[in-house]
């Protein structure tokens, strides 16, 4: 079986050397070459053809956002941004996976050396990700920031429903962009929306505040025994699990740090338990791009308690696994390309608005 090869791009030279180090013990995968900055890396690219390129986000003379953005135009390519674990580093990475980077590795400040070794399963495991996964070449578009304030295309309204109905979205590799495609596109009258999404400590703020700006519903980090409104997204804290609970009429959203589950801090299954458990047949489920079978089981218990579910297709998805893996439990209603889920959600949830008004 032929190896994964990599190009590692960082003006770093420790980091260039580290990752060069933790790629090549891998059995699978090789480190083809080491750039310190985008002008040698586009020469390297165009020499050695690498499977998978590693990306710092902070380089002399063009930073890698610069850099990703006229690589996902011209000659795009699995990549993994190398990210600074600070807001600024969270803000840049966001805008990384906006423009078709697959995943991120948030490297620290300070200990790099050993942070990075530390780190060493979670990089080669993501680029044996990226090298499989989806790519798409970036509209030209993509190069500048959103700036509207909402989606351009007009979203009916759900219209008189349950304030017991609730939405819950899970997503891994890919999630980011593909979660905000489907709350751009839900009216702000929406029932109130759980998201899951595999990120870090330190990120998951930025990215909410990101959607925030985006949407016409309310997006936030999720806190521990806040209310779930209607109109509002709620995200799970990076490092931390994030379920539902009731508490008379209300759902009341449970933020803890535990112990990791499916390896995952939060964990889609923890988030689709509690929505099995608590919500039943007023939840809608939601399984997006990612790796891994995180949360599949519990997608079936959600479909047995009666809730809707439905997985992006693999088509839209940038990796399919957990939606594949939710599929073979038998835990999908529906399987839809990623442009088509919100819409759908919307028209399955004033069905059974009318349906609960005419039992009136």
């Amino acid at each position: 079986m032929s190896k994964t090869r990599v190009v590692v791009v960082d003006d770093s030279a420790l980091v260039r050397s580290l990752l060069g180090e933790i790629i090549n013990r891998q059995p699978d995968m090789e480190c083809v070459g080491a750039a310190s900055d985008p002008y040698v890396a586009r020469e390297m690219i165009r020499t050695l053809d690498p499977d998978v390129i590693t990306l710092d986000v902070e380089m002399p003379r063009m930073d890698g956002i610069d850099f990703l953005s006229k690589l996902m135009r011209l000659r795009p390519m699995p990549v993994v941004m190398v990210s600074t674990l600070t807001e600024r580093g969270a803000d840049v990475t966001l805008r990384a996976l906006e423009l078709g980077a697959i995943d991120f590795v948030a490297k620290p400040k300070i200990g790099v050396a050993d942070g990075m070794r530390a780190l060493a399963t979670d990089i080669t495991e993501k680029v044996r990700i990226a090298a499989r996964a989806r790519v798409q070449r970036a509209p030209a578009a993509a190069t500048s920031p959103v700036t509207l304030p909402q989606a351009a295309v007009p979203v009916r309204p759900v219209g008189r429903l349950s304030t017991e109905k609730l939405v819950f979205i899970g997503a891994s590799t890919g999630g980011t962009e593909a979660t905000k495609e489907v709350l751009m596109n839900l009216p702000p009258d929406s029932p109130g929306v759980i998201i899951t999404q595999h990120m870090p400590a330190g990120f998951t703020r930025s990215y909410a505040a990101r959607l925030d700006g985006l949407c016409r519903i309310r997006v936030k980090e999720a806190t521990d025994g806040e209310r779930v409104l209607p109109g509002h997204a709620y995200i799970a804290p990076g490092g931390e699990h994030l379920s539902v609970e009731r508490s008379g009429a209300n759902y009341i959203a449970r933020v803890q740090a535990t112990e990791p589950v499916n390896r995952h801090m939060p964990s889609v299954e923890v988030l689709f338990k509690s929505a099995a458990r608590v919500a039943g047949p007023n939840a809608v489920g939601i399984m997006l791009t990612g790796m891994g079978a995180d949360g599949a089981k519990a997608m079936k218990e959600m479909r047995d308690a009666g809730s809707f579910n439905i997985c992006q297709d693999e088509a839209s998805c940038v990796v399919f696994g957990m939606p594949r893996e939710a599929i073979a439990a038998g835990a999908a209603d529906e399987v839809l390309p990623l442009t088509r889920i919100a819409p759908r959600v919307i028209e399955h949830l004033r069905s059974t608005a009318g349906l609960s008004m005419n039992r009136v």
